[in-house]
């Protein structure tokens, strides 16, 4: 096993965008133009909450704003660019969440901090259990050849604070992870095409450090899913002990002080829904 002290304290970050000032500001047709895909995006993710993915129409967003369907062509191509739209609204949703909770804690605090961004992602998916479904579910709906980009630099905003905060301890802490020789050639595969895709191997992120952080994202992530899909209720009435205790152990695997969660933080959500 081998440590890494020397990973450079940098992130995968957003793309930046341009700004507005600098361009100019919209016009007043760009404002109304921006207000309606608004009003139309919002219907739509109301639908998908009350009827699922499948109840999702343009000709029934299309009702409820007073317009003809063909209408609507004019501000999104077809239903699967309009899901794909809502899905990148959603993802950039849960990362104003996360990254809240990340600012709520003392910069210098990455464990803090990580405890805090964890606990975000859970309280927000627990109380979205429709978005979080079509988010991080299969893309059945939509036609395979469907321009998903939108969605995926959203999920990617989304991922970033993760990221930063795991190449802090991987800095602050001695994480141990595996040799890139103890690791099976095929997973190594694996672990760098995800490194490239999230940025970690351009900061020199090491392969053992990426089985490190896609192993804890599946703990966390796996006890969510659970409880967001109700896959333990016929046992469990309350989930929220068992994340604990999985965000514990898995913290100590770590190194990393287990921080309780603090009176007043915000995060506890046993009365959610």
């Amino acid at each position: 096993m081998e440590s890494r002290r020397d990973v450079p304290l940098k992130m995968t970050k957003p793309p930046v965008t341009s700004d507005p000032k600098a361009a100019g500001a919209p016009s007043r047709r760009e404002r109304v133009r921006e207000a309606t895909l608004g009003e139309i995006k919002g219907i739509a993710r109301r639908h998908l909450v009350e009827h699922g993915v499948t109840g999702v129409s343009l000709r029934a967003v299309a009702r409820e704003m007073g317009m003809t369907a063909p209408g609507l062509y004019r501000y999104v191509s077809g239903i699967d660019a309009l899901l794909v739209a809502i899905t990148a609204d959603m993802f950039d949703e849960l990362a104003e969440a996360v990254a809240s909770a990340d600012a709520s804690a003392p910069p210098e605090d990455t464990e803090l901090r990580l405890h805090r961004a964890l606990r975000a992602l859970r309280a927000w998916a627990i109380t979205h259990p429709a978005e979080f479904s079509v988010m991080f579910g299969p893309r059945s709906r939509l036609d395979p050849d469907a321009d998903i980009t939108p969605a995926l630099e959203a999920g990617s905003r989304f991922g970033s604070t993760f990221f930063a905060l795991f190449e802090r301890l991987l800095q602050e802490k001695d994480i141990p992870f595996p040799a890139e020789e103890e690791i099976d050639p095929e997973l190594r595969v694996e672990l760098n095409s995800f490194a490239d895709t999230v940025g970690l191997a351009v900061h020199d992120v090491p392969v053992g450090a990426a089985l490190v952080l896609t192993t804890c994202w599946v703990r966390v992530y796996g006890v969510v899913c659970m409880e967001v899909f109700q896959h333990l209720d016929f046992v469990m009435r309350d989930m929220e002990p068992l994340f604990e205790s999985e965000l514990q152990n898995m913290m100590t695997g770590l190194g990393v002080r287990y921080r309780p969660v603090e009176e007043g933080e915000g995060t506890s959500t046993r009365t959610a829904g």
